[in-house]
């Protein structure tokens, strides 16, 4: 994590040994939340599809909300908590005053947009109960990019687990009991108010919060701050979301469900990496040595890229091949378009894996500027396919305007990032176009000839061999 002073030179042989120490903090506790979020959505999707596709619809837009409220400002915080002549108590009460205003303001909006689409009565309840809660996150995460500025990965962890268990808990339990939608929907207000108490403890148990209030310019300046990662944000979370809303308008409840089904595994994976690695570990990294040492940014990032790369397209393979096991298995026979929407929408993870890369590598040579423009692109392209194509063919569109969308700007971050920092080598690159290769023609030389399984396991064996190589030779991922 970013610390007051520079860190020592990464070794190229061997990676700091703390990174993946702190990585597997936040993987535990992302691993305890996301099980017992799976067995609650599961169980609730199995209960009843028309109440799951309702929830789904109130996560999107409290998902929009949540960065609205947030603005931009935890990756800005980030730097303004590890300056060495800062303020960070000031900082941090800035920001956390900032956020709780924008979360009124996006409450208010919230209630206008639920009107304006003419949703139920009952509808609206628990859209407004989950978007609470997920709002609520914006405050919390202020305090938890306090403790990963620290290094304090693992208190962060723990509150977490604490958190999830408590939610999901609660969630469980209400529904077990056939309690009402909007009584279940309280589950995410629960989990957010213990992260955002137990967070709110530690730190300042833990450096000596002090509150202090906050002069009107410096909160213009911070507003100023985050309005680019404010609209970065804003713009990347509309459109991964706004299919849901053009779902609900032309096939109701029941075709979001159909949608979110596979969307919450794949998005899921890819959230993984993408927040917790990425996000929460490598990125204060870059930020670090882009001031210190570039070269080192190249060399972490070219390192880091061929991994995800590696990862994404086993992740990828197995959830397209296995789409009509993993949906029958989990969510049973109710959601018959989930199978074939998985295997399109499974093209996404490796998109998504390697643009976030991209992104917070720009971010890092703070050109989150050029960053929103590549955004804006995508937002616009997003809304015009969901507008024109998702009337005539709501669920294949939906699934097309996610893999355009992100396959689109996924290709201008990373090729920007190949042309100034060399993001992908050759020879990696080569390795596993070969594999690749290779694993599609075990795999069509085996099919319908041998078990499926071990048809499969041979088309993964030749990238599975390469990555075995690869940590051999002491390549590791950083």
């Amino acid at each position: 994590m970013l610390i007051s002073n520079p860190s020592p030179p990464i070794p190229e042989e061997s990676p700091p040994p703390r990174i993946l120490q702190k990585f597997a903090y936040l993987l535990s506790a992302r691993w305890v939340r996301e099980a017992l979020q799976a067995v609650f959505l599961i169980y609730l999707a199995r209960v009843s599809a028309t109440t799951y596709g309702e929830f789904m619809l109130a996560v999107g837009l409290g998902s929009i909300l949540l960065l609205v409220a947030e603005f931009g400002l935890n990756l800005p915080l980030v730097s303004l908590l590890a300056k060495k002549d800062g303020d960070p108590d000031a900082a941090l009460t800035q920001v956390s005053l900032l956020k709780g205003v924008l979360l009124v303001l996006a409450l208010i909006g919230v209630l206008g947009f639920m009107e304006w689409q003419g949703y139920s009565q009952s509808l609206k309840q628990v859209m407004f109960m989950l978007c609470l809660g997920l709002g609520l996150e914006a405050l919390s995460n202020s305090f938890f990019v306090a403790l990963e500025v620290r290094g304090r990965q693992d208190l962060q962890g723990k509150i977490k687990v604490v958190a999830a268990g408590l939610g999901f808990g609660y969630g469980l339990i209400a529904l077990a009991l056939g309690a009402p939608p909007l009584v279940i929907a309280a589950f995410k207000l629960i989990e957010s108010l213990v992260n955002l108490g137990g967070s709110f403890i530690l730190v300042r148990s833990r450096g000596n919060f002090r509150f202090k209030w906050p002069s009107l310019g410096r909160m213009g300046s911070l507003m100023r701050l985050g309005l680019v990662f404010a609209l970065i944000e804003v713009s990347a979370i509309i459109y991964n979301k706004a299919n849901l809303f053009f779902l609900q308008k032309y096939v109701g409840a029941a075709g979001v469900a159909q949608y979110s089904v596979p969307w919450q595994i794949v998005d899921g994976l890819s959230a993984i990496v993408s927040g917790l690695l990425l996000q929460s570990v490598l990125f204060p990294l870059f930020v670090q040595l882009w001031e210190v040492d570039r070269s080192k940014v190249s060399q972490l990032a070219q390192d880091t890229s061929r991994w995800l790369l590696a990862v994404a397209l086993v992740v990828m393979f197995v959830l397209f091949i296995e789409s009509d096991r993993i949906i029958a298995l989990v969510y049973g026979p109710h959601y018959p378009e989930a199978p074939w929407l998985q295997k399109l929408l499974s093209v996404t993870v490796v998109f998504a894996f390697m643009h976030n890369l991209a992104a917070l590598l720009m971010i890092s040579m703070r050109l989150q500027r050029l960053l929103l423009i590549f955004y804006l692109c995508g937002l616009a392209f997003n809304l015009a396919w969901c507008s024109l194509v998702i009337p005539r063919a709501p669920l294949m569109g939906a699934a097309l305007a996610m893999v355009l969308t992100k396959g689109g700007v996924a290709v201008l971050t990373v090729a920007y990032c190949q042309r100034r920092l060399g993001l992908m080598r050759r020879r990696p690159l080569l390795q596993l176009g070969l594999t690749v290769l290779l694993g599609a023609l075990l795999y069509l030389a085996g099919d319908g000839r041998l078990p499926r399984e071990v048809t499969e396991a041979l088309a993964l064996a030749p990238t599975l061999i390469l990555g075995g190589r690869w940590w051999l030779r002491g390549r590791k991922l950083p």
